[in-house]
């Protein structure tokens, strides 16, 4: 399998960055459950330029997240894994079982409650985490199961930036068509200067810097400007010469060591109180942890299983239904976008800190059991054919 060396960037860059996010996450709840809890929270608190500092990196950074969420997809479909129709139907069949089924199980949990609204939480897969835990295992991991996991993961993440999209608007601002008017205009600009051959960065990143802008003040979130404006960014196969190439390898340390490092901080700072393992009898939590621990394996292995089995696509070299099993265990782990939709679901605190503490809950647990189901399946080689 020829694998671009973007890719490989991208998957180390991926790895180093989810090992500093689990060191992030532990440093925010051990810092939220300690005497200088006060203290902490007031930082993600200041006030800069009408907004707390932890909005602006929730609508701001996160842009920047989902805008190379965005490269890495076209270059999926142009390039990558997604480039063959009968390779794409695979991880996109995938994700869609690891979309829908968790979020079923959700709404069954949460059905007649006003928690209802969080069927998106355990929708989503974390790139950095779930590439993290399975680059642990080393080199008895097969390239090819790599691959599916990455492209899973992309697409899992682009099907919850439509649910976001689609249900979660911006509470804090009713929908305003003007402004959204007008990011549509220049998102179609862009799209006018990528047909040109335009191939200078400046005009994207001032042009791209307004859709965000006005799609903020329009009422949808304004994270979904980085994916659309990801798509107007001028493509070639040859990376040297691919302005969305240049910008992609350019941003992946940044999001990787700062941008998500700062949004976990920011957003895992939870109270754990004593109530232990009563947080599991809320539908709530039930919903999320049984979405991704469970829901998530079971939808991505039987939407693949059934995929396969009508002949729309086939197994990678060294992948077996097993082994898609595994992944879809690590699929489990919601984490950054999990939390992401929680903090857009609900309004009520109470609700935000009860769906992150059991995000990081089923999060942990699917890392956990994904590493061991998938360190006994890969100890040796087996039979792909099954």
């Amino acid at each position: 399998m020829i694998v671009s060396k973007l890719f490989n960037k991208f998957f180390h860059s991926q790895t180093s960055g989810g090992i500093l996010l689990i060191f992030c996450t532990a440093f925010s709840l051990l810092l939220a459950n300690s005497p200088f809890a006060e203290s902490y929270d007031s930082i993600w608190q200041v006030d800069m330029f009408g907004h707390s500092f932890a909005h602006w990196i929730n609508d701001g950074l996160m842009a920047i997240f989902f805008f190379l969420i965005g490269l890495e997809l076209k270059r999926e479909v142009f390039v990558g894994e997604l480039s063959d129709t009968k390779k794409a139907i695979l991880p996109v069949f995938a994700a869609l079982g690891g979309m829908l089924v968790p979020a079923f199980i959700f709404f069954l949990a949460n059905k007649g409650t006003d928690t209802i609204h969080g069927f998106g939480i355990p929708m989503a897969t974390d790139i950095a985490f779930a590439v993290a835990i399975i680059t642990m295992l080393g080199n008895r991991v097969p390239l090819s199961l790599k691959v599916f996991l990455t492209a899973l993961a992309v697409i899992d993440d682009l099907g919850a930036i439509v649910v976001i999209a689609l249900f979660y608007p911006n509470p804090e601002l009713p929908l305003d068509f003007t402004q959204f008017g007008i990011a549509i205009v220049i998102l179609l600009g862009l799209f006018a200067l990528n047909k040109l051959k335009v191939k200078n960065m400046i005009p994207y990143i001032i042009g791209g810097t307004a859709v965000w802008w006005f799609m903020l003040h329009s009422g949808i979130h304004a994270t979904i400007a980085g994916v659309l404006v990801a798509f107007t960014i001028p493509f070639e196969k040859d990376d040297t010469k691919s302005l969305s190439a240049k910008m992609e390898n350019a941003l992946h340390i940044p999001v990787a060591f700062i941008i998500l490092p700062l949004f976990a901080l920011a957003n895992t700072a939870i109270t754990i109180d004593g109530g232990g393992l009563s947080h599991f009898s809320i539908p709530l939590a039930t919903g999320i942890f049984l979405g991704l621990v469970v829901g998530k394996p079971i939808g991505i292995t039987l939407f693949t299983f059934i995929a396969v089995k009508l002949g729309l696509c086939e197994l990678p070299t060294a992948v077996n239904f097993k082994r898609v099993f595994g992944v879809g265990i690590l699929g489990g782990i919601g984490f950054t976008m999990s939390i992401f939709v929680s903090m857009l679901a609900f309004k009520d605190p109470s609700y935000i800190n009860e769906a992150k503490l059991m995000i990081l809950v089923a999060s942990l647990t699917a890392a956990v059991v994904g590493f061991i189901v998938l360190r006994i399946l890969l100890t040796t080689r087996q039979d792909y054919s099954d």
